[in-house]
């Protein structure tokens, strides 16, 4: 999984669990994809988006891993039928990183359809087809690889019989494309900017409680999958804080399974470079290119990626693969808006 259920607190609601975030070059601008509330957690849970929730895409633009913008939206309690009436806001400067700033509105909208707003933004909200794939025998054996210290041990494991556990299932997609117009200026001469989601809860104080949090794809499924206590506590701090919190503990996974594979003449130096890269946990993109997260290169993530070949590979040192790719997704992605793959 990419963060599909992966930790205790988003599992409680999926409503509010970023299951994976997107950022690619779209037909007018840079589109921002954040997919949640999977259907793999079961037909008795609640669906669609969560009433008391927000759900938040945060840019940092000038490489301090504060948001210097973001776009927060807020939804209705599900209609008979199951749409949803939602509120786009914008907020800029120190009101991006307020939680309690209330920033301006810029759309209004009803999950199924497309809403513009006066800045030439596109915005649609809506049950989608899932875009990611994993073979879940890889998964778990790359998670047991980072909690004990040990190569991904396959050697029980057929490619030929690989399968994609989330073939035909669907999710709650939230698409937003921001024009050249609007996002330039933020992001300054270099247009390089770091992507978070971020998904809280009202408290019965009258705050907000960080559920889920997503910036680059795989982060959990490396080092969660069987430390649930981890996967609570990366949900709950800012990007910004993320080396000084986790840093150690991720150097020491990464560390040992380099030297359980023995590719690297100082595991503990090449653990070190892998979490300076996984930290801050931001995806990067780069304004007006197109979008590759890959071998080579992590500039932002379109929805054909092959996130976990990279991400295991990368945190390994050494080659991963599940054995399949996006041929194994049921529901294709589109050229056009909203470019998420229709609902199964």
């Amino acid at each position: 999984m990419s963060h599909h259920l992966d930790s205790p607190l988003a599992r409680q609601d999926p409503r509010l669990d970023i299951t994976d975030l997107y950022v690619f070059r779209g037909e007018r601008g840079t589109v921002f994809v954040t997919n949640h509330c999977h259907s793999l957690a079961g037909e008795d849970v609640p669906r669609g988006f969560h009433p008391e929730g927000r759900y938040e895409i945060k840019i940092d633009a000038n490489g301090d891993a504060v948001e210097d913008l973001a776009y927060r939206f807020v939804f209705a309690e599900r209609e008979g039928g199951g749409a949803q009436t939602y509120e786009v806001y914008r907020l800029a400067g120190p009101e991006a990183r307020d939680p309690s700033a209330e920033g301006t509105v810029i759309a209004r909208g009803r999950t199924g359809g497309t809403v513009g707003t006066d800045g030439g933004a596109r915005v649609w909200c809506g049950e989608a087809g899932d875009p990611f794939w994993i073979e879940p025998d890889v998964l778990h054996a790359v998670g047991h690889a980072f909690k004990e210290g040990t190569t991904v041990d396959l050697s029980g494991w057929n490619r030929d019989e690989a399968k994609n556990l989330f073939a035909g299932h669907t999710v709650y997609s939230i698409v937003l494309e921001v024009t050249d117009e609007e996002l330039l200026p933020v992001a300054g001469e270099e247009p390089r900017i770091g992507v978070w989601a971020l998904d809280s809860l009202a408290t019965d104080a009258g705050g907000w409680r960080p559920v889920n949090r997503a910036g680059l794809p795989m982060i959990h499924p490396l080092f969660t999958q069987f430390d649930e206590e981890l996967g609570d506590r990366l949900n709950q701090n800012v990007p910004a804080d993320d080396l000084r919190l986790h840093g150690d503990a991720v150097v020491d996974a990464v560390a040992g399974v380099v030297r359980a594979y023995g590719t690297a003449q100082d595991p503990h130096a090449y653990a070190e470079f892998v979490v300076g890269c996984f930290c801050p946990n931001l995806l990067p993109y780069t304004i007006g290119t197109p979008a590759s997260f890959g071998f080579a290169r992590w500039n932002g993530r379109s929805l054909t990626d092959n996130a976990p070949d990279v991400m295991f590979s990368f945190a390994a040192n050494a080659p991963v693969t599940l054995g399949i790719g996006r041929e194994s997704v049921t529901s294709k992605p589109g050229s056009s808006f909203p470019y998420v793959p229709a609902a199964a």
